[in-house]
């Protein structure tokens, strides 16, 4: 089906979690952004994960929404006080982890070791209940 990406920085992910439509399977993927010096991410759990994450959502029958969130460089993700660690909401903890949002809270959670497992992100795309 259709997979759209949207991108949001912390500075942005309130307006664009706005912007998703609640009946349509939304899902957040945190990530470090990419090093200017070698324009890869910085991440080498993100670098293997991100491929087979929008390879599998790709297969979906549905369509699917997915808000890359990118966390900031190295310095910047490492500060204990980033605004996505201390959201209560997230509670993100490493980079990547993908989450299905469902409208004000989240529903589903694959942490940074679990987020390349085609196996564990399917279940994540299952119609909401």
């Amino acid at each position: 089906m259709t997979l759209n990406k949207l991108d949001a920085d912390p500075s942005t992910l309130e307006t664009v979690l706005g912007e998703l439509k609640p009946d349509k399977i939304n899902l957040i993927l945190f990530l470090a952004n990419n090093d200017p010096t070698t324009n890869r991410s910085w991440c080498p759990d993100c670098v293997r994960a991100e491929p087979v994450i929008y390879k599998t959502l790709e297969e979906s029958t549905e369509e699917v929404n997915v808000i890359r969130a990118y966390a900031g460089d190295r310095p910047t993700w490492r500060n204990p006080m980033h605004p996505w660690r201390v959201d209560p909401r997230f509670k993100v903890t490493g980079v990547p982890t993908l989450v299905r949002w469902d409208g004000d809270s989240v529903k589903g959670r694959l942490e940074d070791h679990q987020a390349h497992l085609p196996n564990l992100i399917r279940p994540l795309l299952a119609p909401s209940t």
